[in-house]
This record gives C-alpha cells, structure tokens and sequence, in this order.
C-alpha cells in the first residue's frame, strides 16, 4: 500500500476527532488493537515459527542481509508486529515464539510503518511516518529508548550485516543513516523522487534505495555515504530485494505491474518481468532461487507471484488476502508469511497467509490486529 493511499486513513482519525460516535468506535478498534486475536500466536507456530529473514523495509518485505545467531540461547525469540496507528499512536506487540504469549503493547510513534532488528537480535527499530522519529526497542526488557530525529514521512529503514549502521529513507527525497553504537543521526544523502524502499547488499558495500516518484534506484556507497548515478527502472516503484549473493537486486514496478532485475555488478537493468495487479512487496528465499511478489490484485484479493530467478519467469500467481503489502520467508525456506493489510470489504482487522513452498499453497490466514503493516522475528 502506497504512502497516499494510508493518507485515508489519517483523514478518517481526523474527522473522529470532532465526531463522539466514532471517537467511541475508534476506542473499540484500538481495544482489539491491543489484544492480539486468540490463537494468533499458537496458530503461527503451528504453520512453522523459524526465524523470519525479512527486508530491509519490512512494510515491503525486502530481503535482509545475513544474520547472526548471537545470543539465541540467552533471549528467546520475539516477533515484533507493528500496529499501524495515526493517532494517538501507535504500538509493536512482542510476541514469545516459546511459548506463544503476547507480551504488552509498546508505545512509539504516530504512524509506524517499518521495522528493522540488528543482526545481533538486541534492538529493533521502528519508523513512524507522522512522528518523523525512528525508536529503538531493547529486546531484552521490550523498552522504547529516545526517538531519534530522522528527515520528513521516513518510510523504510536497512541495517548493514556489521550492525553498525542504520539507513532511513525519507519521503522528503533523502536518506539519513544513524550510527548504531549511539543512535546518532548523520548527514542526510540525497536521492531521487519520493523515495520509498531500500536494501542493502548482502557485503554492506552498497545500499540501494528505490525512488518511486522518479522511477529509479539509487545506488549509495556505505562506505562514504555518497550516492552514485541513479538507474532507471519502471513506473512507480516500490519495493527491492536483493540475491543472498549479492549478484542480482528485483525491483517492483507498482505503475507498470513488473519486476525489475539488476545486476549489482554494473547496475544495469534486464528486461522487465511482468506478475500482478498493483505489486507492491518482495522477499527472496534464503537459497536465492525463488522470489515471491505480493500484488494488491483487482477487488479485495490479492496474490503473490512466484519467479524462478535462474530464468527470471513469472509462475502462476496464489491468491492470499486483502491488499498484500509486506513479505517475509522463514529461515529455511520452508514458508512465505504474506501480511495483508486488510481482510475483506468492511473489516477493521488484516491478516497473515502462510504460503507453503515450494509447493506454494496458500493456508488458512491469521486474523491479527487492525491493519498491520510490518513483523519481525529477532534473530
């Protein structure tokens, strides 16, 4: 789902301000909000909780970089759903994959869009678009620190394997990096038009950052933080993934209903290939042979694309939920989670399909709270 279309969203919270009916339905929602679905949790263990590999933006599931398993003994794994609220705020709900309760719902920004979690598994950082702030969660006591000050409506953030930096875009046309060690915010790098997406190659040399409103892909070098020349793509773009070997970054055309393949190489673009309806999501299998598109569709079902990336060819698309608009496998390989944004005309609540691959069925969705945007699993 693209930024404008979520302003409906912030226009409707407004206009419950002045109206006391729907100040109380929206107490109710946030209500359900904060009390995650029963068997929620035991039905996602049930489907297949390994750690999920997830992007670099998570709204878009782009493919992460390679984890750690650094204190895995020590801390449990969490989930982390982010609970996508204008006002007052919203939450990230941890969830104990060992024993599949919900812990309380931890307060950040307005507007929470997107969450990354360092290799080592201590912080999570979450990016709220209203607030203009990106809050490091410590996953050990599930506390929010400080927010740290980013430029404006930031969309998507990449942490680099070492774990010593943090990539924010910003719609605004640019992207801030945050020194981890101090959660620090540096300089801002310029980029293309309404910037929305990014990733980072697996050796952290370069981080990729897709401009939707230019139609084009900026490359930025980590080391120096200095952009190159940017490369076109197709229209409206709005997610990336990049090959676990670094070789090759897909990018989705929203406007043109394609993927785009780059060689990292020398950041040229291959023939386009075509998949759904309005794609809007990407996530590639830790083995790098298969990568899943999700694409909000035509109506209220949407569907994700399977493409084989030895011969860059589309396979028959699966039906999931209402307006698929993030991404994550597991670690094996094993299970696509595809977060839809909504479940059907008239519902408050979204969902979560588990694609089984690579026999790619699709299995019963997971009611979860009210449109989520964003998970994560702690390495």
């Amino acid at each position: 789902m693209r930024p404008s279309q979520r302003a409906v969203i912030f226009v409707t919270a407004a206009v419950a301000l002045f109206a006391p009916v729907a100040i109380a339905a929206s107490a109710s929602a946030a209500t359900a909000l904060a009390s995650p679905a029963p068997n929620t949790a035991q039905e996602m263990s049930a489907a297949g909780t390994h750690t999920i590999r997830l992007g670099a933006s998570y709204v878009r599931g782009e493919t992460p970089a390679s984890y750690t398993r650094r204190d895995r003994e020590t801390v449990p794994d969490t989930a982390y759903v982010v609970n996508f609220s204008p006002i007052p705020r919203g939450t990230v709900t941890p969830i104990r994959t060992d024993t599949n309760t919900a812990g309380r719902n931890i307060p950040v920004g307005s507007g929470p869009e997107a969450i990354a979690i360092t290799p080592d598994g201590k912080t999570a950082y979450v990016v709220s678009v209203n607030s203009r702030t990106v809050r490091p969660i410590r996953t050990a006591t599930n506390t929010a620190g400080r927010p740290i000050r980013v430029g404006s409506f930031p969309h998507a953030i990449a942490i680099t394997p070492d774990g010593k930096k943090a990539y924010v875009v910003n719609g605004g046309g640019s992207v801030t990096p945050i020194r981890i060690r101090t959660n620090t915010p540096g300089r801002t790098i310029r980029v293309g038009s309404d910037p929305i997406a990014i990733a980072i190659t697996p050796d952290g040399e370069t981080a990729y950052v897709v401009n939707q409103g230019s139609g084009t892909v900026t490359p930025i070098r980590t080391a120096t933080n200095t952009a190159a020349a940017p490369i076109p793509v197709g229209s409206e773009p709005s997610a990336i993934a990049i090959t676990p070997d670094g070789d090759t970054a897909y990018v989705v055309n929203q406007g043109s209903g394609t993927v785009t393949p780059i060689r990292t190489a020398t950041n040229a673009a291959a023939a386009p290939i075509p998949v759904g309806h309005g794609p809007d999501a990407i996530v590639i299998t830790p083995n790098g042979k298969t990568v899943y598109v999700a694409s909000v569709g035509m109506g209220s079902v949407g569907s994700v694309t399977p493409i084989r990336t030895a011969a860059n060819k589309a396979g028959k698309e699966i039906p999931v939920g209402d307006s698929p608009d993030a991404l994550a496998v597991t670690e094996n390989g094993k299970t696509v989670y595809v977060v839809n944004f909504a479940n059907g005309p008239g519902t408050a609540r979204g969902s979560v399909t588990p694609i089984k691959a690579p026999a790619n069925k699709a299995g019963k969705s997971i009611l979860v709270g009210r449109n989520p945007v964003a998970i994560a699993i702690t390495p």
